[in-house]
């Protein structure tokens, strides 16, 4: 068995697990970041977005939409991507 805590992640952005077809990673984005500049694909892997707090703005694709809090989305290899956090609304 392979675990990770992701409380223990202490960078922005953390790969904690690299297989054949799947790649674990933990990223937290600030007010104003993006997960980066330009979209980018993950060929050989599926990717899965869970969002543990606030909201996202989420690019797969040509499709756009909003993921907030407890939320998330599968998306096939190949997909251009991009994230983006959006201002918190009260509770």
């Amino acid at each position: 068995m392979t675990k990770a805590n992701i409380l223990e992640a202490s960078n922005w952005f953390e790969v904690l697990l690299t297989a054949r077809r799947t790649q674990v990673a933990v990223m937290r984005l600030e007010a104003g970041g993006v997960s980066s500049e330009s979209l980018n694909t993950h060929a050989e892997s599926d990717q899965v977005l869970l969002v543990l707090e606030g909201a996202v703005r989420a690019e797969i694709g040509s499709e756009k939409g909003e993921l907030v809090r407890g939320t998330w989305s599968l998306f096939p290899p190949e997909r251009h991507t991009g994230f983006a956090p959006l201002a918190r609304r009260p509770p």
